[in-house]
């Protein structure tokens, strides 16, 4: 049986304060989400002045990050490339990049989703987060 690093509430803060620095640096009023591997929410904040959606699609992206090991822009190009089909795939709701897989030694240990700003931006404020943990 393998052994698998998990993230921990002391790296889950790391994460969150960095992200928070970086959209706070920028003047980005955002929310940021971190979940688990298996994509369940482990933390959630929202800054001030960001949007009330952004509460729900930053988890989703983060969700969708985490499932599918890979950052959330590759299904939004997918679907902009045509294949609309993949709008049907199951448990996939955040299909927009900001979303940003946490991983270390080619094992996911969850995902960073961040809504409020360009969709660009919203990913740079996740890989800072991640960028905090030295992987």
């Amino acid at each position: 049986m393998k052994t698998k690093p998990e993230l921990e509430l002391a790296d889950i803060k790391k994460i969150a304060a960095a992200a928070e620095a970086e959209a706070l640096k920028n003047h980005w009023a955002v929310t940021i989400a971190i979940v688990d591997d298996g994509g369940h929410l482990l933390w959630l904040q929202r800054l001030d002045g960001a949007a009330a959606v952004s509460s729900h699609i930053a988890p989703a992206k983060a969700h969708t990050a985490a499932l599918g090991r890979r950052e959330s822009k590759v299904y939004e190009d997918i679907v902009n490339g045509g294949r609309t089909a993949f709008l049907s795939a199951p448990a996939i709701e955040g299909l927009l990049e900001g979303g940003v897989p946490i991983m270390k030694d080619g094992q996911c240990l969850g995902a960073v989703g961040v809504s409020g700003v360009k969709s660009s931006e919203d990913a740079q404020i996740a890989r800072a987060g991640i960028a905090a943990l030295g992987l």
